[in-house]
């Protein structure tokens, strides 16, 4: 099975084979000035005539070398540079195309810091990889590998020698790569710890201050960065050691040391004539060195690895399903049909939901927090495909529908309003792109926005997040004005006003009137006083739907709905809202003041 990087890398492995082809002759090619002089000096301290031509040759071919190296590399360098730029755009492509066919519900689970991390910051990672890692790693070991080739050409005994502090330095670093991986994985979250408790601290300072907790609170910052403190040092201190005379192993200068020291006996002994030790001095440095090159591109490769391994885990998640031959709605009528659903294919949020939603009618959605009430609305919104039963509309399953057709049908508010960082205007216009500037103004008035919009810099051309820095409500109040503009005969509605100050809350009551007028209603309702004129009302309990009716009917019935009602009747008065509470009554979306 091949791994997550071999799979990514399929597109360009012919460029890289190329480079790596082109790299292997550069460092041959890079050693050739190294025996060049190592030549030039045998023939000038052979005692004997000197054969100028042959000195001459010696120093163009030389010279020769140098430039065809420096080509070679130019070449290499440029091809993996070239390579990288296809590679990130076509994994960029390919995660941006997966996202786009991945169900909506997917984004629920994922923050948009892990949607960016693996499109922008692991693609980045493996930047290295492809760019440099590749030919990094084929000139450490081809440069030593054609260093010691000719050293053994040279003198098979000294060259053994010479090797001595280079395998030492190998085992060394061997020995303090080995584990890299995990434990810079265990540095990382142990340093994430330190970050996550500081902005913790940091954030919530003045509410541990209010309750006198302060002391507590920093304790358990400190008592984080003392773990990470105590983990770092215990590491590095294992590593020290090992690192330092690993190093010193290596060192040219230990190279340099040895050659001298040997080369010394084994001419004072008449093993090896002085001037065959000119290529050890030259050459024999070029064998310790790259082993430091090889070890940081390994370390390179293994964070190219977890980034890559990252991207392949987005790549594989399952994508919505299309229908190959899509059918068209006969009707505006929703039925759930034997519904069940769940969300790591174990627990059933979900279990043989049966619910009937009639065109022109309001119903609601009622229950214990965790019962599945939002499950159920956003499968009509397919977010996530049911895993038993089916959601239909018209009569038609929402898996043959196409999504275009689907939410030409059906428009959502949730409570987690998100906008795109582009003008308010295309914010606006996203469920009609084609709407006229007349148009957007309207549904913005009619959302309680306009007004908010006019006082940006550029008005309905200010950017979000840039010009456009709209508080929540204001943000919930433009997702209102889309879902108007969109004018879908159906519309989920998931308590939009829940996390709204007072203020912002009266607005978006009124805005909602405006949206819900004269269309199907599916709402989830967290206060049950704002749906008691509801056309139904499903009590979700466990993922079941476990009574049905109107307000009057289930109070009388006595069970879960008449507990949960009893259980907020403090909060509100009989038969309506306060404080402007978006009521759903008689006529509808009416605001009870």
């Amino acid at each position: 099975m091949r791994s997550p990087i071999s799979q990514l890398l399929r597109p360009v492995r012919g460029s890289l084979i190329l480079a790596a082809v082109f790299q292997t002759l550069a460092a041959i090619a890079g050693l050739v000035p190294f025996v060049a002089v190592a030549e030039i000096a045998a023939e000038l301290l052979d005692g004997g005539a000197v054969d100028r031509d042959r000195v001459w040759n010696i120093t163009w071919v030389a010279a020769g070398a140098l430039a065809v190296r420096f080509a070679l590399m130019f070449a290499a360098g440029g091809i993996t540079h070239f390579a990288d730029n296809n590679f990130q755009l076509h994994v960029r492509r390919r995660l941006v195309d997966r996202l786009s066919r991945v169900p909506l519900g997917w984004f629920t689970d994922k923050t948009g810091g892990h949607v960016k991390k693996a499109v922008a910051d692991d693609v980045v990672a493996m930047h290295h990889l492809v760019g440099h890692a590749l030919n990094d790693l084929v000139g450490a070991i081809v440069t030593p590998l054609a260093a010691l080739g000719y050293m053994l050409w040279v003198d098979w005994r000294f060259t053994l020698v010479v090797l001595i502090p280079v395998i030492v330095g190998f085992i060394l670093y061997s020995r303090l790569m080995s584990g890299y991986g995990e434990k810079m994985e265990a540095y990382n979250a142990a340093l994430a710890q330190v970050n996550t408790g500081s902005v913790e601290f940091v954030q919530g300072i003045a509410v541990v201050k209010t309750f006198g907790q302060a002391g507590r609170a920093h304790a358990r910052f400190i008592d984080s960065a003392n773990r990470f403190v105590d983990y770092f040092w215990a590491w590095a201190k294992g590593l020290l050691r090992v690192a330092a005379a690993s190093d010193v192993a290596l060192a040219p200068l230990t190279g340099l040391l040895v050659v001298s020291a040997a080369g010394t006996l084994f001419v004072a002994r008449d093993w090896i004539d002085a001037v065959d030790l000119v290529p050890f001095f030259l050459v024999g440095l070029a064998i310790a060195a790259p082993v430091l090159t090889l070890g940081h591109a390994v370390s390179e490769m293994q964070v190219s690895s977890q980034a890559a391994a990252r991207v392949a885990v987005l790549l594989e998640s399952p994508i919505l399903p299309l229908p190959q031959q899509p059918r068209l709605p006969d009707g505006q009528r929703v039925e759930y049909q034997g519904v069940s659903f769940s969300y790591d294919g174990v627990h059933e949020a979900l279990s043989e939901v049966d619910l009937a939603l009639e065109p022109g009618t309001v119903t609601a959605l009622v229950g214990p927090s965790g019962s599945g009430k939002s499950t159920i609305a956003k499968l009509l919104c397919r977010l996530w495909d049911p895993t038993g039963g089916s959601v239909t509309l018209g009569g038609v399953d929402l898996r043959d529908i196409d999504p275009q057709e689907l939410y030409r049908h059906v428009g959502f508010v949730f409570q987690d309003v998100q906008l795109l960082g582009m003008s308010v205007r295309e914010n606006i216009r996203l469920g009609r792109p084609d709407a006229t500037d007349a148009e957007v103004q309207a549904v913005a008035e009619a959302a309680q926005i306009h007004h908010r919009i006019t006082e940006l810099p550029d008005g309905y051309d200010s950017v979000i997040g840039i010009t456009a820095l709209l508080s929540g409500g204001e943000a919930q109040r433009v997702s209102i004005a889309r879902a108007l503009l969109a004018d879908t005969p159906i519309v989920v509605l998931d308590e939009a006003t829940a996390f709204a100050d007072p203020e912002s809350e009266a607005a978006i009551q009124d805005a909602l009137s405006s949206l819900v007028a004269g269309r199907t209603l599916l709402v989830v309702a967290h206060r049950l006083w704002t749906v008691v004129g509801a056309d139904q009302i499903a009590v979700i309990d466990r993922g079941r739907v476990v009574e049905l009716g109107r307000h009057t009917g289930l109070l009388a019935e006595g069970g879960l709905y008449r507990r949960l009602w009893d259980a907020q009747e403090w909060r509100t008065r009989a038969g309506g809202g306060e404080n402007g509470e978006f009521v759903l009554g008689p006529e509808r979306g009416q605001v009870s003041k």
